[in-house]
């Protein structure tokens, strides 16, 4: 199993993480509402984790545009 880690925003391959056994708690995912879980950790058919987050760029582009927060992705 692993824990693949992509930005939301523009797709960006953060980085991954292999290991065949980890829990939850060591990634902070017991820390998510269940709403955040549901559109933040998604699970992949061969049993890896695939994490939407946030990439550098992006968050400095959005503490620079507040507005850009209405767009799902922010390069198009």
């Amino acid at each position: 199993m692993a824990i693949h880690y992509h930005c939301r925003h523009c797709g960006t391959k953060l980085g991954s993480v292999d290991k065949i056994s980890i829990h939850s708690e060591s990634l902070g995912l017991h820390k998510l509402t269940e709403q955040e879980r549901n559109e933040m950790v998604t699970y992949g058919q061969d049993g890896d984790i695939h994490i939407s987050s946030i990439c550098e760029d992006c968050q400095e582009a959005l503490e620079r545009n507040p507005e850009y927060h209405q767009m799902d992705y922010l390069i198009q």
